[in-house]
């Protein structure tokens, strides 16, 4: 019967909680992945109720929501790429006992949030001005 080598004691408690972080990561880039889903499925509701109406009384502009869901899709499997890359280097670091904290991947992140903040906040602002 092959067991896998057990962890000496004395780090177990950090591996868990790199575990922990990882899941965290993982239920946020669903959340965002969910979010971006959400704002196309919109946009084609909004497109055929548009559609159905067809007397223009809801004016739906093409395309920039489904860009930025996908966007969002896209940026929430990022976040899964990146969570089990810095899972790994966060367990080789426990192991080594030697610990940097991910700053570049945090920054990385805040940046790609902040970017598609702003590109919202000017589609909304955009498309209230329209009307």
């Amino acid at each position: 019967m092959n067991e896998e080598p057990k962890m000496p004691r004395r780090n177990i408690n950090d591996h868990l909680a790199n575990e922990r972080t990882f899941l965290a990561w993982v239920r946020t880039s669903i959340a965002v992945m969910g979010f971006g889903f959400v704002v196309v499925k919109f946009s084609v509701f909004m497109q055929r109720i548009s559609l159905l109406l067809s007397d223009h009384t809801v004016a739906v502009r093409g395309g920039h929501s489904t860009t930025m869901g996908i966007v969002l899709v896209a940026l929430g499997a990022a976040i899964t790429g990146g969570a089990f890359v810095s899972f790994l280097q966060t367990n080789k670091q426990i192991e080594n006992d030697f610990y940097r904290p991910a700053t570049r991947h945090v920054l990385v992140l805040c940046i790609a949030i902040l970017t598609i903040g702003a590109a919202l906040i000017w589609y909304l602002i955009d498309s209230v001005h329209a009307h």
